[in-house]
Formats: C-alpha cells, sequence, structure tokens
C-alpha cells in the first residue's frame, strides 16, 4: 500500500500526490464510499490493481471545511487592503473566530501597502494583531514578500477577505502560473451552470493553495459561544484560568479575560468585536 495527498477531485476521479512526487488518477474503492467520501488534502493510502489504482483507506483528518470541500487545512491567510476596499478590523476578527472554531490557524496578509503612507491608522492595527501573536503580512509593490512565500511551505492553505483585496494577484506574484494552472482547469471542465464537481489544490510557495475562496460566508447563528469562547486565539493566554469553567468572559465574575483586557494583556479592539458576536449568537437564540 503506497501513501499520497489527494490534490485534485473531479467527479469520482481522484488526483493523488504520492510520496515519491508521482501523480496518480486513482478511484475510491467501494467500501470507502459508504463510509465517507474523500475531500482534497486527505491524506490516503492507495492500493495498484491491474489497471487501476483504488483509495483503500483515508487517514483521520485533523480538521475539514464544507467550503470549500478540503480537509487538513494548515492555515487560512486572510487577505485584506488598506484600501478599495478599506482595511476593516470587525471583518478580519470574525473570519479569525471562524477560523479557530475549525482548528484552522489564522493568519492576516495586509495587501495594498503601497497605498497609505507611514501615519496610516492601519500600522496601529497590524501592530495590535503582532503583539496579541497573530502572523501578519505586508504585501504591495515593492515591498518584500519573501517572509510571505515562505509561510506557504509544506502547508496546505486557504484564502478569504474582501473580494477586491487582491487575492488573485497575490497568489500570481508568488508564482505566475497560477492563473495559467487555473485557467486551463476551468476550460477543460467549461465551467458553467452545469459543470462537474471540481475542487484543487495547486501549488504555491513550496506549499499548495486551494483555488476556492473559503469563509465566504460569515454566518455565527450555529456557533456554539462557549466553544466559541475557548477557541479565539487571544483568550488562550491568559495566565490563570477562570473561575468558572464554563466563563464566556462577558458577565461573570472572576473572569481572568476580562480582567487581561483591563491589564491591556489582551487586545481590546478584539475583545469588542466578540462581544458583538456574542449578542449575536444570544439574539439568534431568543429567536427560535
Amino acid at each position: 500500500m503506497s501513501k499520497g495527498t489527494i490534490i485534485r477531485i473531479i467527479s469520482n476521479q481522484y488526483l493523488v500526490l504520492m510520496e515519491d512526487g508521482s501523480e496518480q488518477l486513482a478511484v475510491a474503492m467501494g467500501k470507502l464510499r459508504k463510509d465517507r467520501k474523500p475531500l482534497v488534502g486527505d491524506h490516503v493510502e492507495v492500493e495498484f490493481f491491474e489497471h487501476q489504482a483504488g483509495i483503500q483507506k483515508i487517514e483521520e483528518r485533523k480538521n475539514f471545511l464544507i467550503r470549500p470541500a478540503i480537509a487538513n487545512v494548515d492555515q487560512a491567510v486572510i487577505v485584506m487592503s488598506t484600501k478599495d476596499p478599506d482595511f476593516s478590523a470587525v471583518l478580519v476578527d470574525r473570519l479569525i473566530f471562524l477560523i479557530s472554531l475549525a482548528h484552522i490557524e489564522p493568519v492576516l496578509c495586509v495587501s495594498k501597502m503601497d497605498l497609505i503612507d507611514k501615519q496610516d491608522p492601519v500600522y496601529q492595527y497590524i501592530e495590535d494583531y503582532r503583539r496579541s501573536g497573530y502572523k501578519v503580512f505586508l504585501s504591495g509593490n515593492d515591498f518584500d514578500e519573501n517572509d510571505l512565500i515562505q509561510c506557504f511551505e509544506n502547508k496546505i492553505s486557504v484564502l478569504t477577505g474582501q473580494s477586491g483585496a487582491g487575492k488573485s494577484s497575490l497568489l500570481n506574484r508568488i508564482n505566475p502560473e497560477f492563473e495559467l494552472h487555473t485557467q486551463k482547469i476551468s476550460k477543460a471542465l467549461g465551467r458553467g451552470k452545469h459543470t462537474t464537481r471540481h475542487c484543487q489544490l495547486y501549488p504555491i510557495g513550496n506549499g499548495w493553495v486551494a483555488d476556492t475562496p473559503g469563509f465566504s460566508s460569515l454566518d455565527f447563528s450555529q456557533v456554539d459561544l462557549l466553544e466559541l469562547a475557548h477557541t479565539i486565539p487571544d483568550f488562550q493566554n491568559v495566565e490563570e484560568p477562570c473561575r468558572f469553567r464554563d466563563c464566556v468572559h462577558l458577565n461573570e465574575p472572576g473572569c481572568s479575560v476580562k480582567a487581561a483586557v483591563a491589564d491591556k494583556k489582551i487586545s481590546a479592539i478584539r475583545y469588542q468585536n466578540y462581544t458583538e458576536i456574542a449578542a449575536m449568537i444570544a439574539q439568534n437564540k431568543k429567536q427560535y
């Protein structure tokens, strides 16, 4: 049995990148289809037969997304522009919350940095995220993007963020062949209303990136507030645990997170955006 990673799915055909670097077209064996369908990003075991290769086993997933349908994602890169559209810490934080809920590392890339001067308030937001422990990369004309390129190395990534923030331009700068790859596949599939289901990983900066947008829906209606409170990265670094294990860091006495916010050890911006989401979740529960 040989091991590999699924990098493309078209209908019931799976393109697997084998450990030796070769690519192998395979089908899912019957017992596998009854259990769960393979996803792009799945680490699988492949058995070779006389006329075809078959996926016999899917290794345990560390996470998976529904949109895009992808497994074992290492990081979600939030691309947020400084202008056109303007930078939004509210949107960044809401994406961070959803990404963290999926047990994926959020990474921030601020694009179009060449459009602002050194006194722009965006720099204060950048410092706030870095102080909170997030990886933040800066992108724009004449900006050194080597660190950003290296962040993709040996990882499966998805990109998300505002429409028009420059996600495609960013990928094309890192790998000029990226657009050619996607256009070639789209043309071959005849993308349209009734095209074959398709998802694919593309090589980028010695890693892989999904060609579909991630976290396009900022829907918190089904989110459990306690789970959210316990997955936001900013809240994980408090020195003392809260008095109550089910603390959601709002009005409870003995809350270490609120104390850390008051002591400026946790970002007041992030905490404020969290309380607004908490209110949305509470309001949604009242409506049912």
